[in-house]
C-alpha cells in the first residue's frame, strides 16, 4: 500500500490517496523490469539498415583485364568488397528485432516499475479547467509549485486529455505528456518526476491491476 498526498492547482494540499499494485517479489524485480525495459528499446528498433552485396552493386559483370600476363593480381569484378564501390562483406540487411515476452510479464513489469517511482509521485487534481484557453506559461509554473522544477523531466500521465492540456503542454521542453492506457516501463524510468490526477490515478489501478 502507498499513501500519497493529493494537491490542488495552486500547489496546498487538499487530501490524501492511498493505491495499491500487486509486484514482482524483490529478488526478481529488478530482472524483470530490466526485460520488459530493453524488449520496449528493442522493438522499437526499425530494422530497415541494409547494404548491397557484390552481387547486388551495379556494374562489375566483365573481368576488368586478362588473368594472366599483366603483372597484376587476378581480378573478376571491379564490383569486389576489396575495390573501392565494391560490395560490402557481411554487412547489415533489413531484419525483424522483436523480442517476446508474455504479457502477464509485462503487466507485472510495469507494475513494478511505477511502484518504484512512488518517491517521485504527485498527485493532483483534476486541473483541466484551470486552462480556459492554452497557455505554457500556465502549465509550468503550475508543474513547479507541484514540485516539477523547469530543468527536470516530467512525466504527465492523465486518463483524459484536453484540447487545451495537450496545447499548453507540447512546447515545454522536459514535459511529456501521455494517455493512462500507453503507460510504458521507459517512460516510468526516465523521468525525474511523475505527475497524474487522482482519477488517473485510479484508472490505473483499475486497468493494470489485473
Amino acid at each position: 500500500m502507498v499513501q500519497s498526498v493529493i494537491k490542488n492547482w495552486q500547489g496546498e494540499q487538499v487530501g490524501e490517496t492511498n493505491f495499491d499494485l500487486r509486484v514482482a517479489k524483490e529478488t526478481t524485480a529488478a530482472h524483470i523490469v530490466h526485460r520488459a525495459l530493453v524488449r520496449q528499446m528493442t522493438n522499437s528498433r526499425q530494422g530497415t539498415a541494409s547494404t548491397k552485396t557484390r552481387a547486388e552493386v551495379r556494374g562489375g559483370g566483365r573481368k576488368p583485364w586478362r588473368q594472366k600476363g599483366t603483372g597484376r593480381a587476378r581480378a573478376g569484378s571491379i564490383r569486389s568488397p576489396l575495390w573501392r564501390g565494391g560490395g560490402v562483406i557481411f554487412g547489415p540487411k533489413p531484419r525483424d528485432f522483436d523480442l517476446k515476452m508474455n504479457r502477464k510479464e509485462r503487466r507485472l513489469a510495469l507494475r513494478t516499475a511505477f511502484i518504484s517511482r512512488a518517491d517521485d509521485l504527485i498527485v493532483v487534481e483534476e486541473f483541466s479547467n484551470e486552462l480556459q484557453r492554452p497557455k505554457t506559461k500556465d502549465l509550468v509554473a503550475a508543474l513547479a509549485r507541484w514540485g516539477a522544477a523547469p530543468e527536470q523531466k516530467a512525466l504527465l500521465i492523465l486518463s483524459e486529455i484536453a484540447e487545451n492540456v495537450l496545447l499548453s503542454a507540447r512546447n515545454i521542453e522536459n514535459l511529456k505528456l501521455i494517455p493512462a492506457d500507453q503507460l510504458n516501463v521507459y517512460d516510468l524510468l526516465h523521468a525525474d518526476k511523475i505527475i497524474v490526477t487522482s482519477s488517473t490515478l485510479e484508472k490505473i489501478q483499475e486497468v493494470y491491476s489485473a
